[in-house]
């Protein structure tokens, strides 16, 4: 399982909008509101072979109101 997080900047006034259909996407397992650069932040979880580009692009970027993304691929979680 791979962890990446994508952050999203929402056409404006469109930010409730895309995070409540980002809610439903398939591997989408949490969505934030954020102050500063970007609207909203995801947390996504992927299996090994899911190519995380095709991902973002298809599920991500082509929701209605998705301006533009920035995403964060991790690799080791602390705690």
């Amino acid at each position: 399982m791979q962890t990446i997080f994508v952050m999203v900047k929402c056409d404006l006034g469109k930010a409730y909008e895309v995070a409540d259909e980002a809610v439903g996407v398939e591997n989408v397992s949490e969505v934030y509101s954020t102050s500063g650069q970007y609207d909203l932040l995801m947390k996504c979880y992927l299996d090994e072979k899911t190519d995380i580009g095709h991902f973002v692009t298809s599920r991500i970027q082509t929701l209605a109101g998705v301006k533009d993304t920035f995403t964060l691929i991790t690799f080791k979680a602390f705690s």
